[in-house]
């Protein structure tokens, strides 16, 4: 009896955990460059049931029990949201639709993933901005609503700077130091921020991650990569562009997510009154039945 009551409460203890990623990717509807969180459940080994005290050899197999569920890991989906035009000289959009490889052309499913016919696992590369934090640590972002600090350095929303190809802070300034009006300020689809129609400022450093899900997220639209393999360098033959005055939407769909919310819900009140009634069985147990 016991086995069915843990096995229910980790079922809503999963639920709650699910319910909690998907209230916290609602909340980031209208958060530029958010990529939605999933949560895959795993049940936990089959354990094989047998007779207990029998006169007859081996214990008869009864059959095998699952103990329940639980919510392996949070998963980032990298699938590009929407382009939005806003206008703003200093809104940069990444539009990536990264399909090829080596040469050959993959489907990728939802997820970021390609299996071919051996089994093996190919992820979707993505491109991101690359800042720095005030530790001088790299981080990536697909968040591109960028500021201008008080020295001319190009910076995030949440205080980041942007690098550039060379690993540097880009500066917006002139050669006399001051800072150039942004009504001046061209970037093109590679990158390059280019001064007065001619004159090339820097270059946003812009990489692609060949294997995503080596990407921890840190919040404010930011990743940690923990990968071995360093994301590499953007070149023209990738399918990446920059895109001045725009910004990308989070990826979340409203639609499904209200789907999911009420998925959760009720299988967690499903869970929920398997417990009460395991409960009220264990409660005959003790005061009627042992009584007798």
């Amino acid at each position: 009896m016991l086995k069915g009551m843990y096995t229910a409460t980790s079922g809503m203890i999963s639920q709650q955990q699910r319910h909690d990623m998907v209230t916290n990717n609602i909340a980031n509807l209208q958060t530029t460059g958010y990529k939605k969180q999933v949560a895959p459940m795993r049940s936990f080994p089959e354990i094989l049931m047998q007779r207990m005290n029998t006169d007859e050899g081996a214990p008869p197999k009864i059959g095998y029990m699952h103990g329940g569920v639980m919510m392996e890991e949070s998963m980032t989906v990298f699938q590009q949201g929407d382009i939005l035009e806003t206008g703003n000289a200093f809104d940069f959009a990444i539009v990536s639709q990264m399909t090829e490889i080596d040469g050959e052309q993959y489907t990728f499913d939802e997820s970021g993933k390609h299996v071919t016919d051996n089994g093996e696992v190919i992820y979707q590369p993505q491109a991101f901005f690359a800042v720095q934090n005030a530790q001088e640590e790299v981080l990536y972002t697909r968040a591109g609503s960028f500021v201008v600090g008080s020295e001319g350095q190009l910076m995030t929303a949440s205080g980041e700077e942007v690098l550039n190809k060379d690993g540097q802070r880009i500066e917006l300034v002139d050669r006399f130091g001051d800072i150039i009006p942004i009504q001046e300020l061209v970037v093109n689809q590679q990158g390059q921020v280019v001064y007065n129609g001619d004159t090339l400022i820097d270059d946003l450093q812009l990489v692609k991650v060949n294997d995503p899900y080596q990407l921890i997220m840190e919040g404010n639209g930011l990743y940690r990569y923990v990968g071995d393999e360093q994301p590499e360098a953007l070149t023209a033959l990738d399918q990446a562009v920059v895109k001045q005055g725009f910004v990308e939407r989070s990826n979340v769909d409203p639609s499904q997510e209200m789907v999911e919310m009420m998925s959760a819900l009720r299988l967690y009140e499903a869970n929920q009154k398997m417990v009460q009634y395991y409960d009220r069985n264990l409660e005959k147990a003790v005061n009627e039945i042992g009584k007798v």
